[in-house]
């Protein structure tokens, strides 16, 4: 299988679980895949990850382990079911960290885990961590069970903010801020996000099946690890080699880009959205795994702040409980009601805690433009050598003019908005 990943072009294999550590050889394979020439990383729960494991993880070449930390120690007890979770992965931090290896973290965003993260980021940042993803929950696994963790659609406009403050710190602190893909899409922040800055370091498409793929513990392989198995599948490596598998309609329906292929399956509000031909409707998990089909994606800020401006809001209502199989998830509706801001329950900014030593909230603030280190785990990300007569990555779009001009409309949306925003961030300082 390592040599099959290496054939196809891949240069990064992240072994996620459940944990890898159930298996006993699994170390064996890290080696083989950093000895096939690509970097191998880790995400983990870090429960039981001793220092002895973590002095072998170095010695087999592991570069990065991403923990996951989703919330504050109550939150995150509560939503792992296991109390005591929350100070093994801390454990694991300084067992990693004294091992050599890179550290960083992976956190699941949602009503619980949302008001703590300007708190959480501080205990990440002084366990020394060099980059955080954050991605926002879905309703999959114990959010299935229980639909009150989910945001709602238009508390992504406050999240947004909570998360540009964030990003601005991290910078500062030379740590990496990387949002999933489905935080989305196009607000005053997103170069923020994407790429600290960048003019052209927007969202542009989703890359599920292009520059990643998943492969299940049994050999099935998806478009991405994230998403539900028996709607993505494409084959099984145990049947067919990889290679032979990349051209199936299963890891090819994010091409097309600029052409109708590429926007057939959007409906709802992505289907006439003014950044449909580049945007895509977003990640296709998001969707799939709230609607049983991709194309309409609720947590979008230029939808959130569309549906605010006309004095209206959606919300999320549970139609279908999961039926209780692996990667399996609830169906919902979106439906529209009136917004009301005065409404402090359902709004983020007023149960967010800060904490006492940042800087007052800036509001619509230059996002700053500070270069940060990258570990070469984090900077290879998706980046192939040419020398390999690669077959990904795969770029999702066509040399169409309605791609080149999605791509620009794009752009000059973005100056517009973020002008605006400076704009108002100026009348302010001067009232």
């Amino acid at each position: 299988m390592v040599d099959q990943l290496s054939d196809v072009g891949i240069d990064e294999v992240t072994l996620i679980g459940g944990e890898a550590f159930a298996r006993k050889d699994w170390l064996v394979i890290a080696r083989a895949i950093v000895d096939a020439g690509m970097i191998c990383t880790v995400t983990t729960g870090g429960y039981g990850l001793t220092a002895n494991m973590a002095k072998r993880m170095r010695e087999a070449g592991i570069s990065l382990v991403s923990v996951s930390v989703d919330g504050l120690e109550d939150v995150h007890d509560q939503l792992r079911g296991r109390r005591g979770s929350w100070k093994h992965c801390f454990e694991a931090f300084q067992r990693l960290k004294a091992a050599g290896i890179v550290i960083a973290c992976n956190t699941q965003v949602n009503r619980r885990s949302a008001p703590q993260l300007p708190f959480l980021y501080t205990r990440l940042r002084d366990a020394e961590i060099r980059a955080w993803q954050v991605q926002i929950t879905g309703p999959m696994g114990r959010a299935a069970d229980d639909p009150s963790l989910l945001l709602q659609p238009f508390q992504i406009v406050d999240l947004h903010s909570v998360l540009a403050r964030i990003a601005r710190r991290a910078a500062q602190d030379g740590i990496e801020f990387m949002p999933a893909n489905n935080i989305g899409y196009y607000s005053e922040y997103e170069r923020l996000f994407r790429s600290r800055g960048h003019p052209w370091g927007f969202w542009q498409g989703p890359s599920e099946g292009l520059d990643v793929i998943g492969i299940e513990s049994d050999g099935w392989v998806k478009a991405d690890p994230t998403l539900p198995s028996s709607a993505f599948r494409a084959g099984n490596v145990r049947d067919w080699h990889l290679r032979d598998l990349l051209d199936s309609p299963e890891l090819q329906f994010n091409l097309g880009a600029g052409s109708p292929q590429g926007t057939a399956h959007l409906w709802g509000f992505c289907e006439t959205c003014d950044f449909a031909t580049l945007c895509r409707g977003g990640d296709a998990w998001t969707p799939f795994v709230f609607f049983g089909r991709r194309g309409n994606h609720p947590y979008c800020y230029h939808r959130a702040a569309s549906f605010r401006q006309a004095g209206e809001r959606e919300r999320l209502v549970q139609l279908q409980q999961a039926p209780g199989e692996p990667f399996d998830h609830g169906i919902f509706d979106i439906v529209v009601e009136r917004f009301d801001s005065s409404d402090e329950e359902e709004s983020l900014i007023t149960q967010v805690a800060w904490p006492p030593d940042w800087d007052a909230p800036t509001g619509d603030a230059e996002p700053p433009h500070a270069a940060v280190l990258r570990p070469a785990a984090i900077e290879s990300r998706a980046r192939l050598s040419d020398d390999r007569g690669a077959s990904l990555p795969r770029t999702a779009w066509s040399d169409s003019a309605a791609y080149l001009k999605a791509l620009l409309e794009a752009k000059a949306r973005l100056d517009a908005i973020e002008d605006a925003a400076s704009e108002r961030l100026s009348g302010t300082a001067h009232e």
